[in-house]
């Protein structure tokens, strides 16, 4: 007994340092997936520069991307990715930033200005905050959603609906759009999120809003 109690301390800071580690990387990527707020007021100046600029980001990243898993490493473009990257990712091309910039062209595209600003927020405040909620608070695990938490989905449910309302003005609407875009952000997704959430929110807010 004394033994297995002396190896589970030992195991302790190690199991304390993976979670801290996992909760930095869970901090640095949503930081980055919140930048994408932004779009919708420069689409309002100029939508075709907003686009250019979203293909140009996706481009640039890509090809920085490919460059890294072939072990040759672009100044801090491919720092960032590598310290943002989660375990899964590890070795491989991460594809969130493109799938990230490809839900935002896709909104602006698909949906007129309202329903797309609402689908772009939804990705970057409803997504970004419900997944690091998750992380630092999630205890309530929801079945079926490949490990999200109750916590994580009901912050994605107020972000959106305080974007939503925001846009709009209209509480009910915007519940409405909010509810939807929690139970598609708790589908398991993963990176493909990105582009899900933003297609199927802006598609409802242009039925309600």
């Amino acid at each position: 007994m004394a033994a297995e109690s002396s190896l589970a301390v030992q195991r302790a800071p190690r199991r304390f340092a993976a979670i801290g580690e996992e909760i930095r990387i869970e901090i640095l990527r949503k930081a980055i997936h919140l930048l994408i707020a932004i779009v919708p007021s420069l689409a309002r100046i100029d939508l075709r520069l907003t686009l250019g600029l979203l293909s140009f980001g996706i481009l640039v990243y890509a090809i920085c991307e490919a460059y890294r898993i072939d072990g040759k490493r672009i100044p801090v473009i491919s720092r960032v990715t590598a310290l943002a990257a989660r375990r899964r990712d590890a070795g491989k091309f991460v594809l969130g930033p493109v799938t990230l910039g490809l839900g935002a062209m896709l909104s602006l595209l698909l949906y007129p200005s309202p329903a797309a600003a609402v689908a772009i927020y939804a990705l970057a405040f409803g997504d970004g905050f419900s997944s690091l909620v998750g992380k630092l608070f999630g205890s309530i695990r929801l079945p079926f959603t490949g490990g999200k938490s109750l916590e994580g989905s009901l912050t994605c449910l107020a972000a959106v609906f305080l974007a939503a309302l925001a846009v709009s003005g209209r509480p009910l609407p915007a519940l409405a759009v909010a509810a939807v875009a929690m139970v598609v952000e708790a589908a398991p997704l993963k990176d493909f999120d990105n582009i899900v959430l933003p297609v199927l929110t802006g598609a409802f807010a242009v039925l309600v809003i």
